[in-house]
């Protein structure tokens, strides 16, 4: 499934999914079973098996959430200040006086002069919707750097 911000659930909903998982642990606690924790809880019968064996496993410290998923941001919090004081400064600024657009290959190779850091134009999508900027396939929309 994917999601409208680039990747998993809100804080919110994980926080939510999360005492579901922590209240099947006390219905298994109790003694109830698999499926009978799946229909009560209004969740899949496989869920409900997987939280199973995490919890006989490891407890109720299994179940508890682990954070947003996917990799972490390869930049720190001031890298991608520079890279969007960058950004503003314009693809000019940086040689590409050709045309004002940037595009996710020069976000790339600025990147790279940058911060020596190697991301491929994927990787850069993802970290740019982070940020806010719509990628429309091509050329960023970059409405927050234009």
């Amino acid at each position: 499934m994917r999601y409208p911000d680039g990747g998993g659930l809100t804080p919110a909903a994980r926080a939510k999914r999360e005492q579901v998982r922590l209240e099947a642990a006390g219905l298994f606690a109790a003694g109830m079973s698999p499926p009978a924790v799946a229909k009560k809880l209004r969740v899949s019968r496989k869920s409900a098996y997987v939280w199973h064996k995490a919890w006989r496993t490891a407890g109720t410290g299994a179940l508890e959430s682990k954070g947003p998923g996917g990799q972490r941001c390869r930049l720190s919090n001031a890298q991608v200040q520079r890279l969007e004081a960058a950004l503003d400064a314009g693809p000019a600024t940086w040689g590409w006086t050709e045309d004002q657009r940037w595009t996710l290959a020069r976000i790339t190779v600025l990147v790279g002069r940058l911060f020596h850091l190697s991301y491929t134009p994927r990787g850069i999508s993802y970290l740019l919707h982070r940020l806010g900027c719509v990628n429309d396939g091509r050329i960023l929309a970059l409405a927050r750097f234009s």
